[in-house]
């Protein structure tokens, strides 16, 4: 069986990379865990930073739901792959088109049997049923838009999406098992739930079918982080 660990995206969600080095520093080279690293840590620290963490061997999950017209968005691809990060997020409401010039612009520039790969965003995890219907019109559940959406991404040759884990096995009835399913809005039984809406335990993702888990706050706002993190390793394993 696949290291359970190996499942699992740490969220850097840390305002500066002094607070993310340390965090890292917890656990020896060869045994941190994949990382994932969204806005806040991105504007703060830049590129160089992500240059340095590959570097030193980490996996890189990129989180800036990249999302404009296609052009523009196989421009960021572009560079996002001369950086070398392993994973990036584009907004699957983008449309066809511009997730179609995503993939096209990733496999241009790959290097060797190397491409970055692009996880389409269904809904976010803070989208709960009134939200969708009444903010962001889209009629229908959560579910029929997240389906919708995966069916479009896998179509137009995204490597997978981001779902909340209620949703991966629904996902996975519409694009196969092959199609990843990354599940934020992680909380172990007994957690807050903070500003997220649709959140499953680490093990219901699993059970639910999810590929990957992104987990945060439960790790990183730890009194022992590495303790916490090691707990759900435990949990899915």
């Amino acid at each position: 069986m696949e290291n359970p660990q190996n499942r699992i995206f740490l969220a850097l969600d840390v305002p500066d990379e002094k607070q993310a080095d340390h965090l890292l520093s917890l656990w020896d080279p060869g045994e941190r865990p994949l990382i994932k690293v969204g806005y806040q840590l991105f504007f703060a620290a830049g590129p160089q930073w992500v240059e340095k963490r590959k570097n030193a061997g980490d996996t890189i999950f990129l989180d800036l739901k990249l999302h404009d017209i296609p052009n523009t968005v196989a421009k960021g691809i572009e560079s996002l792959s001369r950086l070398g990060v392993d994973f990036v997020t584009i907004h699957a409401s983008g449309g066809r088109k511009m997730m179609e010039k995503a993939r096209e612009t990733a496999d241009k520039h790959a290097d060797g049997s190397r491409r970055l790969k692009l996880l389409a965003v269904t809904q976010l995890t803070s989208t709960d049923q009134k939200m969708l219907n009444q903010e962001l019109g889209i009629p229908g559940d959560v579910r029929e838009s997240v389906q919708k959406l995966a069916s479009l991404a896998c179509g137009a040759g995204m490597d997978g999406v981001i779902c909340s884990g209620l949703e991966a096995r629904w996902v996975k009835q519409v694009t196969g098992t092959g199609f990843l399913a990354v599940t934020p809005g992680i909380r172990p039984q007994g957690f807050s739930s903070d500003d997220q809406k649709r959140i499953v335990t680490p093990r219901e993702a699993v059970l639910n079918g999810a590929d990957y888990l992104v987990v945060g706050r439960p790790v990183t706002q730890a009194p022992d982080p590495k303790k916490a993190f090691q707990s759900l390793v435990e949990e899915i394993r």
